[in-house]
């Protein structure tokens, strides 16, 4: 059983590596842009809640910014 886990654990080592590049910088931009915009809240939620990308994305997605709109 123990050769089990340890193999399992080698096929996953690739995906977890990429999720976490992905969680990574998905992170930073998301609290770059929120730190940018005076958004302290969302700076601190994005930093203190791990949620494989998908809180990041989430806020860059309520707050992309328009064509028309300047930083």
């Amino acid at each position: 059983m123990e050769t089990q886990t340890a193999e399992w654990y080698h096929h996953m080592l690739p995906f977890i590596i990429v999720l976490t590049i992905f969680e990574l910088g998905m992170k930073l931009i998301a609290m770059w842009r929120a730190g940018r915009k005076n958004q302290l809240a969302w700076f601190i939620v994005i930093g203190l809640i791990n949620t494989a990308g998908i809180l990041p994305i989430i806020y860059l997605i309520l707050n992309r910014k328009n064509k028309t709109e300047e930083d």
